[in-house]
């Protein structure tokens, strides 16, 4: 009996193995530091910073964080902020003072809302009228392996959500939130009326019960 052994193409080890760049974030990082000198009250201060925001084009979830650092104040102040969907994104921001040891913690949200738009499909052909059958029924038949399928398994993300962004209709509202870990909440709504835009904003305390609102705001903006 002979036997014959053949070598593992060097294809499959890396298919197995995986790539190591898969799982990488592709970001910038900056960092930038000041010192100022006030001549009134005769201090100064100096503060360091750094800041990391993912490329445009990562196919992960982008994010954005900040770290800034105050050493003769105390102060350290870290952000945190990702895009957890289409229209949907949320942050975070920790501050801390290393002398008096008080700290904030507040976390943020934006809601955009869009115009609802539907998607204008052309007329069939003449061809596909005869074959009664749809356009886009043809061109998948006439590409090899399936190519409506094989295109979208195949195609990035960011060219998938790209064709999904452009049938997408524009922003006309943007929502804020915001509470912090001593009960205060403030929202926002930002949206625009015909040839106006309004922003309305109020801020609540739920710790008192008998007056929960503390403030309340409108602004108008004529756009032509």
């Amino acid at each position: 009996a002979a036997t014959s052994t053949s070598p593992t193409p060097a294809t499959g080890i890396s298919a197995a193995l995986g790539t190591p760049n898969e799982d990488r974030i592709h970001g910038r990082f900056s960092a930038g530091a000041e010192a100022y000198y006030g001549t009134l009250n005769k201090s100064g201060g100096v503060s360091f910073g750094g800041r990391f925001a993912t490329l445009p084009t990562y196919r992960g979830i982008p994010l954005t964080a900040t770290l800034t650092l105050n050493p003769l104040m105390g102060n350290f102040s870290a952000t945190y902020a990702v895009k957890a969907g289409e229209d949907l994104a949320l942050c975070s921001r920790f501050e801390f003072n290393a002398y008096s040891y008080e700290s904030e913690l507040v976390l943020g949200c934006e809601l955009w809302r869009r115009s609802f738009r539907l998607p204008v499909r052309p007329g069939r052909s003449m061809a596909a009228k005869l074959a009664w059958r749809l356009d886009d029924e043809a061109v998948a038949l006439q590409e090899p392996g399936g190519g409506a399928a094989q295109g979208s398994q195949g195609a990035p993300m960011g060219v998938g959500s790209a064709k999904v962004g452009a049938e997408r209709g524009e922003v006309t509202g943007v929502f804020k939130g915001r509470l912090d870990e001593k009960g205060r909440v403030g929202v926002v709504w930002e949206g625009r009326v015909k040839d106006l835009l309004v922003c309305v904003g109020s801020t609540l305390d739920l710790r008192r019960r008998d007056q929960p609102f503390r403030s309340l705001g409108v602004e108008l903006q004529y756009s032509s």
